[in-house]
């Protein structure tokens, strides 16, 4: 295995692009969340890409228009459907032997892979998909607990009998815990027409599709909010945060990545 970093065309740009070969017929595009460069947050695509070609499955990653080495304008999440499958043809193009190639999306890059109904891939993994409106939150802020995320949490502290002990004692803010139970107490708000869109985009979508959510994080708790929580497709990691940045979390999501690429 090598890894090998090039350009690829999308219309009339270049765009910068890292493959990480590997003998399998099944591949996986890595496709960047917010603003990020195609190595990711501290390193980690990067580091998922070399376990997974590792296990013998080439892995693909880019930096899409405006952002790291690519050319062209960022024009956001939404308008990324061209740089998706740009990325997909040079991937295939590159690796003859791939008859399959599984998208790979965390935030506002699940949701791109969502909106474009796939993008010409085989199959998705959509991680903690973002489906909060763009004149509430951006996707580079960390968005508002859901109340009824907030209820969770409270139910969760009332079981644990060192939380009442610090609650007896005097250590909670009773003035941030008032709030937060006003927060908690409000309506679910109505799905968000993002959320919507995303729906539709996927409801033609053929291929295997997993919805991980990581329970600890805000974004993914916001989807719950605006998605239908029986889907059979979601499949949850306890306690982890936005990026599975502890080593158990990172070794759950490699592991579904890997069942959704051997499916």
């Amino acid at each position: 295995m090598s890894r090998l970093h090039f350009t690829f065309g999308c219309g009339s740009l270049n765009l910068a692009g890292t493959l990480d070969t590997a003998p399998g017929t099944t591949g996986l595009l890595l496709v960047s969340g917010g603003n990020e460069i195609r190595s990711g947050a501290f390193s980690g695509q990067s580091q998922l890409a070399a376990r997974i070609s590792a296990k013998g499955f080439p892995v693909f990653r880019y930096d899409r228009r405006g952002i790291g080495e690519s050319e062209g304008e960022n024009r956001g999440f939404r308008s990324s459907e061209k740089d998706i499958r740009a990325a997909v043809e040079a991937f295939r193009s590159m690796v003859p032997q791939m008859d399959r190639v599984i998208g790979l999306g965390n935030c506002d890059a699940a949701s791109a892979l969502m909106l474009s109904g796939g993008a010409g891939l085989d199959g998705l993994v959509l991680s903690n998909p973002w489906t909060i409106e763009e004149a509430e939150e951006s996707a580079t802020k960390e968005p508002q607990h859901a109340p009824e995320s907030i209820r969770a949490r409270y139910l969760e502290k009332l079981k644990n009998p060192r939380e009442i002990a610090r609650l007896l004692r005097g250590g909670v803010d009773l003035g941030k815990l008032a709030r937060g139970v006003m927060q908690s107490l409000r309506p679910a708000p109505a799905a968000s027409g993002l959320a919507e869109e995303m729906r539709a985009g996927l409801a033609g979508f053929e291929g295997h599709v997993s919805i991980l959510l990581a329970t600890a994080d805000r974004t993914a708790q916001v989807f719950q909010t605006n998605w239908d929580k029986n889907d059979p497709r979601i499949t949850s990691c306890p306690g982890a945060g936005h990026a599975y940045v502890e080593p158990e979390h990172r070794d759950w999501l490699e592991a579904q990545v890997l069942a959704a690429l051997r499916a």
